[in-house]
Formats: structure tokens, sequence, C-alpha cells
């Protein structure tokens, strides 16, 4: 005899069950969420959590008695993956939205020391900036670049070719290479 479910699913709303039924026939979805969207349809048709699992694909109704609990306080948003485990999450949508600033900045060749854009001088950038993050890395940089649907490769700023800036002792003089047209190709 199955143990008494301690936190029942409760009454879907029609726009929750359709919105479930749709990811959960989602061919293009994420299986992850097919079978969290799958195990609450099941669980409202009447299902015990032990068939509910079974209908989703898992083996133990204890996973979907979570999900279950979680659905009821966060609605849809249980369906998204949480947090997988490793060290906690160390910046926030605040921090986040600091780097993205950064990043959209072009460099300026006086403060920054180059012209390029990479993923050292936005940290070198951002670890000296008095509202910095003095100890971010290039691979949260990175993340949070690439989340935001941009590349660091991509939105480089680009020197013009042929002309650089070189110190003589009467000053900074700009020499251009007249030869530059035809090294390009």
């Amino acid at each position: 005899m199955p143990h008494p479910q301690k936190t029942p699913l409760r009454s879907l709303t029609d726009a929750e069950r359709t919105a479930l039924a749709q990811v959960a026939r989602a061919s293009a979805e994420r299986a992850d969420r097919v079978a969290r969207a799958k195990a609450p349809l099941a669980a409202a048709d009447g299902a015990s959590f032990a068939a509910a699992a079974r209908a989703a694909g898992r083996r133990a109704g204890d996973a979907v008695a979570k999900l279950v609990a979680r659905f009821n306080a966060a609605g849809l948003a249980a369906l998204d993956p949480r947090h997988g485990g490793g060290p906690p999450v160390q910046y926030g949508p605040a921090e986040e939205e600091r780097i993205l600033r950064q990043a959209r900045r072009s460099p300026d060749r006086v403060v920054d020391g180059t012209a390029t854009r990479s993923l050292s001088t936005l940290q070198r950038a951002l670890r000296t900036a008095p509202d910095g993050l003095p100890t971010v890395s290039t691979f949260t940089i990175h993340r949070v670049v690439r989340a935001a649907g941009r590349s660091p490769q991509r939105d480089r700023s680009r020197c013009e070719t042929g002309v650089v800036q070189r110190t003589r002792q009467s000053g900074t003089v700009e020499v251009v290479d007249p030869d530059a047209a035809a090294k390009r190709g």
C-alpha cells in the first residue's frame, strides 16, 4: 500500500494545464522539462506519484512529490532547472549588468592600454574600477557575455590597419604604412 501524499497537487488552472500539455508534447523542448511537465499532468489526472513518475519516464515517486510541492509554490517556474550543485552563484543580476556595461563600452587606448577588447582586458578593467568586481574571473565574464547573446570575439573594436602610434623624442607621432592595402590582400 503506497504512503499517503503529504502535499497533493493543487487544482490546475486552464492556462497551466494547457502550458503543461504543450511542453509535454513538444519535441523541440528539453527532455528534463518534458518529464517535469508530464509528472504534474499525470498527478492532476488522478495518478499516484509513483504512477506519475513512471508516466514521466522516472523511477521514484519521491522526485514527483518534490516537484509537485515546488509546482504548488512556484507554478510553471517549477519546470525550469535550478542551480545544479557546485559552489553557489556569486554574482547576481546587478553584478551581471555591471559586467555587460563594461563589455559594451568600447576600449579607450589610454585608460585600458589597448584598442581591442578581450576577456583579460575586461577582467582587468572590472577588477580595477572603483565600482568594479575585485575577484571576477574570465570564466564568469565569458558566461555572462554569452548568456546576453554577445561574443567577446565578434564585438571587438578594430584598429585602423596600417596606422600605428610611435613615441619619438618630439612626442607621439602617427606612422602610416603605405603598403597596408597590398598586405591585406
